[in-house]
Formats: structure tokens, sequence, C-alpha cells
């Protein structure tokens, strides 16, 4: 079959096979060498400056899409996953006949049958698995804890995370940030329940702005912003953020504090505590101090130290599958047993960082309750002098932002 002919559609961007090949090696990146989605396009993407906004944005679309949809596209091409060249050319041919794009008469797209492709994408609307791209173990752990409502859930995860940044209020006002960005053809939507956070309307080079060069936003996701939000910070408090990472959540308690107090910002990473240093001094943040976790010594000495230590604990990330559609290939029912005990046994060592009268605030992006409620209960149990004050869950279909769970527990 002449594909030149028998596609009626013709779509505005025209398919260019070094683009392609760009979009195979990501995909062979991220599948076989284990890398994530995120860093393996922003590489390409630095790796090829020459490359216009309608190729880069055709390169981290199509990548962030195959690897969203890496189950259903086999099924739609009729074959086991494979990483070899012609298996992934295939793919690719699959996947623009499901986007309705105009496929070239290419030989690498000799074995790609439209007619087919469609056929079975008609019969995999009854199957869910396949449907919504999902492995099976998850299907079935995520429908035992969640029940009818994991259907809402997976479908609106499957959808492109929206682009939201975070006003750093030390330097500038939400309603200042907008203004300067439209001086600086970036247009941005308010979002009112969240006091800080704009969404992007359009995805292009923000991080060149001079808004961001002058540190007056922070790339941070609606829902993430409202984990400093619950742990009720005020200025001049003591607090640990007892897994930093690159230091969003530090960032935010710093502004809502005024840059007063004291931010003790915690990783195993040294690398990340760095990023957060860089970060803090762009954002014009003075009062956070970050300290590598060596050993078990580096919690005792915080014994009893702080009014708020916040536990953003290692989870499945199944919240955040709209940005991170590679969670769901690289994580296993035995690695989420894994990190089940991880979290628990964080939860149980890190609560000494509290003082009397104090708070531990747990947080995840997770949205099973195996992780968040029944990990604060079992804690509450072995526990007593803690007692939960409040609790939040955001759900994906609800927010139309990550899923997130956080509670706070006092400490008597």
């Amino acid at each position: 079959m002449n594909n030149e002919t028998s596609n009626a559609k013709k779509p505005k961007f025209r398919l260019h096979p070094n683009l392609v090949k760009a979009c195979i090696e990501g995909l062979r990146q991220i599948f076989t060498d284990g890398k994530h989605a995120d860093s393996v396009v922003n590489n390409l993407l630095k790796s090829n400056p020459k490359w216009g906004s309608s190729d880069r944005k055709f390169i981290a679309e199509t990548i962030y899409d195959m690897v969203r949809w890496w189950r259903k596209l086999w099924y739609l091409a009729g074959e086991e996953p494979t990483l070899t060249n012609a298996g992934l050319w295939k793919l690719c041919g699959v996947y623009f006949i499901n986007k309705d794009m105009y496929l070239p008469a290419w030989e690498e797209f000799e074995n790609v049958d439209p007619d087919k492709v469609v056929e079975r994408l008609n019969n995999s609307y009854g199957i869910r698995v396949i449907r919504e791209s999902i492995p099976d173990w998850l299907d079935d752990i995520a429908t035992e804890e969640l029940g009818d409502v994991w259907e809402k859930e997976i479908t609106e995860l499957n959808k492109q995370a929206e682009f939201v940044i975070r006003a750093n209020t030390i330097k500038v006002s939400r309603n200042n940030l907008q203004k300067a960005l439209r001086d600086e053809e970036t247009e941005t939507s308010v979002i009112p329940e969240h006091p800080d956070a704009l969404l992007v309307n359009e995805r292009k080079r923000i991080f060149t702005t001079t808004c961001f060069q002058n540190g007056w936003f922070e790339v941070q996701d609606a829902s993430s912003q409202e984990v400093a939000y619950f742990m009720d910070v005020k200025p001049g408090m003591r607090v640990v953020d007892a897994c930093a990472g690159g230091g969003g959540k530090s960032l935010h308690m710093a502004a809502l504090m005024q840059n007063k107090g004291r931010i003790i910002s915690l990783d195993i990473f040294e690398w990340k505590l760095k990023e957060l240093k860089r970060r803090a001094k762009r954002d014009g943040v003075s009062i956070i101090e970050t300290r590598l976790i060596e050993s078990s010594k580096t919690i005792k000495k915080l014994a009893e130290s702080a009014d708020r230590v916040l536990i953003d604990a290692p989870c499945s990330g199944l919240g955040i599958l709209k940005r991170n559609p590679d969670i769901k290939w690289k994580l296993s029912q035995e690695s989420i047993d894994g990190i089940r005990g991880e979290q628990a046994k964080i939860l149980s060592d890190y609560s000494v960082m509290v003082k009397k009268g104090g708070s531990i605030i747990y947080a995840t992006c997770s949205i099973l309750p195996s992780e968040n409620e029944r990990i604060v209960d079992t804690f509450l149990s072995e526990h007593p002098n803690f007692k939960k004050v409040k609790e939040k869950r955001i759900m994906p279909s609800v927010s139309g932002f990550d899923g997130f769970y956080m509670a706070m527990m006092e400490r008597e």
C-alpha cells in the first residue's frame, strides 16, 4: 500500500527522518539505559540547538507520548515490545497513524498497515490495560486500593501535564510576575485556588527570560505548592526538610517564612543539595542550610530541634504520571513493596527531630492509600506521643494537577 496516496489527512507538521531518528534514540535511552524521560528529552534538545521551535516541540511531545502509550502502541502494531531499530521505526509509524498524521512512503514504514492499526484500535477500547496503556499488575493493585475511582484517575493521569510556575514572593508578587512575563511575550493565567501559581499558556523557552534569571519564579506543580501552605510555617520558625531533593518545597517554605528563621535541608545525594544551593542563591533565599545525610548521626544531631519536619517521602510517583510517564514501566509490585518499607522507616527514624509541640508532615506524590494513610496510621499506632492534626488528598481527576497526599502529626 502506498501511504503517500492512502493517507488523506496531512498535518501542518511535515515529518523529517532526522527528527524521527532522534525520537527513536530517545526511546532507546529510556527503555534500554533506564534513563528518565525528562533528562533524555532535555539532553536531546540541548545537543541540537539548531532545531527550531516546532522541531523541539515535535521531539518532546513524540517521546513523551510514545512512552506514555508504550503498551497500547505495541498492541496496535500487533507485536511484542522490542528495541530493535526496525521495531522502533514501525512503532513510530503506528504512533503517527494513531495521531492522524501523514505517513510518508519511507521504506522504514513499509510494514505498517494503517487499516490493521485502526482495526486493533477499535478492539482496544474494551480492554482497560490496553486502552490506558498500563501494566497488568498496576491495574490490579490500583483497582484493589482505589476501586472504581481508579478509572477516572488513570484517564486523567494519561493527559499531558500543565506547565505551572510559582512566583517567588521574596522578590515579586504574582501579579507583577505575570505582567513582567507578558512583557517578555509569555502569557500566563492565574489559578485562583493557588495563591502563588501561574499557568503558562504556551510552552516556550521560559528559562531564557529575564524573570527566571532574576529568580522571580520556580517551576512547581500546583499540587506540590500546597505542601508548604499545609505545613503552616511562620517567619522565625526552625524547619527541617528531611528529603529535600532539588529543594522546591524548601524554597517555597522560605518565601512563606519571608526569608526569616532557619530551614535545614537534608538529602542523601550531594548533587541535589548543590542544585538547591544554586537555586537559593538565584532566588535570594538566605535562610536555607544544606546538610548531607551521611549516617544516622546527622539525624540524631537534630533531635527535638524543629518546629516543623517535612518528610517528602520517596514513593511510587503514581500521582505524577502526567509528567513522568516512564514511571509505570520502571516500577514493579516488588519495588512498591520495598518503597512502603522505606517510607515507614524514614517517618519513624526522622520523627525524633520534632520538638514537643512541633509537627511532622508526611507527604507523597502517590495516590495509593498503602503509601499514604496506611503508613501514617501505622506510625501513629507505634508512636502514641504523636496525634494527627489534619490530612489532605489531592486526586488528579479532581484537581487537574498532580496527585498528592499530606498529613500533619503533632508531637505532644
